[in-house]
């Protein structure tokens, strides 16, 4: 049980390995990318399995006790997370070989894939602060090098503003981890989830938990410290950008769960502040996106839009809340990285991702106008799709906890979200090109990436019409968030104490 508790880690780190070792072999390396990507959904949807038996796996790292070890530990919530980041990573290194014309970018783009899902999936599946903050570390790293990954100066401009306020919120992080520590001795997560319920902590313990959260909030792209996501996701490389938007932002919305529901559970003071965060977050992000003329400005406004409706159910912190904070985790990272991708197929069909230079493509792929409308009405929470049940679950609780005004903005988001998505429609898809005939770009080449948005498609499709399945899971997961005990007891057993 151990070696699958940790093989979220180690799957992508031989891969890494294999794959830097195999760098003068360009097919070698993507076969090896592949097979690693395919190993870690298996691991990923083997940990669902256990966490659907109601099972919370926890280890520690050589059998030292904690607060000494590093402790791993699974709940429903980091198993599905793991799973999903398997899916998309594969996706995305599918959808890479149909945009692989440079062979050093190439070559440079799979180890650095690798790189990313382990620190990925080790701040998913940690159970101690300081290794979230080095795990976050290691994903950070693999972002930089992939945000510039083919260089040029919009790329690099874009990453600057990335870098700075990503290691602005790092040293938030580590100066309230250091606090932590220092108030209470340790910063394993069950046992500081003890001490917090049981009053043992001193005021500097909540105010670092206070800083830690803000920290998290920079990481997730939540108003007002939104700015870096829109300025640097559209400069990167297609699959990049895609890989991006769909795990990054959950990353941070991830910890923020995780911190809250165990530190501060009744904490009103908070929750009240998430909440019209929440609100703020949803709405700006939304307006911003109507404002925008490129594809990939649009989408990545709608990111912060979304992580509104996340934040949302945190906010409300009623376990049919969190249910719909992690159901809207599982459809959006799906949904948001699909839309990344054919975003990415349709400027490569018509020149441009500019709206106004774009246009004719629904005479010209039909097929593409139908793998973008799943995943764009999803996203808009058009039923029967994965985004509506998403929504309907955060809209519930919010009128069954009489938050009439956070009912409202999502309602309205919503809205505003299906106009954005209409006029992507109109521009790209309806309109003919305005360059005519002379405008279009050749298809040839981009079987592997039509696979890749084909399955993200359908997955979505399939969620939303066997949403039963999905909704139980996330309803059992926000009952472990919201009885932090099992998740106590699980890393004592394993060696806390």
């Amino acid at each position: 049980m151990n070696a699958l508790i940790v093989s979220p880690l180690l799957i992508p780190l031989a891969t890494l390995v294999a794959t830097l070792l195999a760098r003068r072999a360009p097919a070698l390396v993507k076969a090896l990318s592949l097979a690693g990507a395919v190993a870690l959904t298996a691991a990923g949807l083997a940990l669902v399995w256990f966490a659907a038996q109601g099972h919370i796996l926890a280890t520690q790292a050589g059998d030292w006790a904690a607060p000494y070890g590093i402790t791993l530990v699974v709940d429903r919530l980091s198993a599905v997370m793991v799973a999903i980041t398997g899916i998309v990573g594969l996706a995305t290194l599918v959808f890479a070989l149909a945009h692989d014309d440079d062979p050093a970018r190439c070559r440079d783009f799979h180890p650095l894939v690798h790189g990313l899902l382990v620190g990925v999936c080790g701040a998913f599946i940690t159970g101690d602060v300081f290794n979230l903050y080095v795990w976050f570390e290691v994903l950070l790293v693999g972002s930089f090098a992939l945000l510039v990954l083919g260089g040029g100066k919009r790329r690099l401009s874009g990453t600057v503003v990335y870098v700075v306020l990503n290691l602005v919120a790092t040293m938030m992080f580590l100066l309230a981890a250091g606090m932590l520590y220092g108030a209470t001795g340790s910063l394993n997560m069950a046992l500081l989830a003890r001490a917090f319920a049981a009053g043992e902590v001193p005021i500097t313990a909540h105010a670092a938990v206070v800083l830690m959260l803000t920290a998290f909030s920079i990481k997730a792209a939540l108003f007002p410290v939104f700015g870096w996501l829109p300025a640097s996701y559209h400069v990167a490389w297609t699959p990049v950008s895609a890989l991006f938007a769909g795990l990054l932002t959950k990353v941070g919305v991830y910890a923020l769960i995780r911190i809250v529901t165990l530190f501060w559970p009744d904490a009103g003071v908070a929750h009240e502040v998430l909440l019209w965060v929440a609100c703020a977050t949803m709405l700006i992000g939304v307006l911003g996106a109507a404002a925008q003329t490129e594809v990939r400005r649009i989408l990545s406004f709608h990111i912060v839009s979304q992580v509104g409706y996340m934040i949302l159910g945190l906010a409300l912190a009623t376990p049919l809340a969190l249910a719909g904070a992690v159901f809207y985790l599982i459809h959006h990272i799906v949904v948001k990285a699909n839309l990344f991708f054919i975003g990415g197929i349709a400027a490569r069909l018509t020149g441009s991702e500019r709206l106004a230079a774009m246009g004719g493509l629904y005479a010209r792929a039909p097929w593409l106008a139908l793998l973008f409308a799943i995943p764009a009405l999803s996203l808009a929470g058009i039923p029967p799709l994965s985004g509506f049940w998403a929504k309907f679950l955060l809209v519930k609780a919010s009128l069954e906890t009489s938050a009439w005004i956070a009912a409202a903005v999502a309602l309205v988001t919503g809205i505003f979200t299906l106009l954005s998505m209409s006029k992507i429609w109109n521009e790209a898809f309806l309109k003919p090109h305005p360059a005519g005939r002379e405008g279009e770009r050749s298809a040839a080449g981009l079987q592997p990436a039509v696979w890749a948005v084909s399955v993200l498609a359908a997955m979505t499709v399939l969620i939303g019409l066997a949403a039963g399945p999905v909704m139980d899971y996330a309803v059992a997961a926000a009952e472990q968030l919201s009885t932090p005990l099992g998740y106590i007891d699980a890393v004592i057993r394993a060696g806390g104490r």
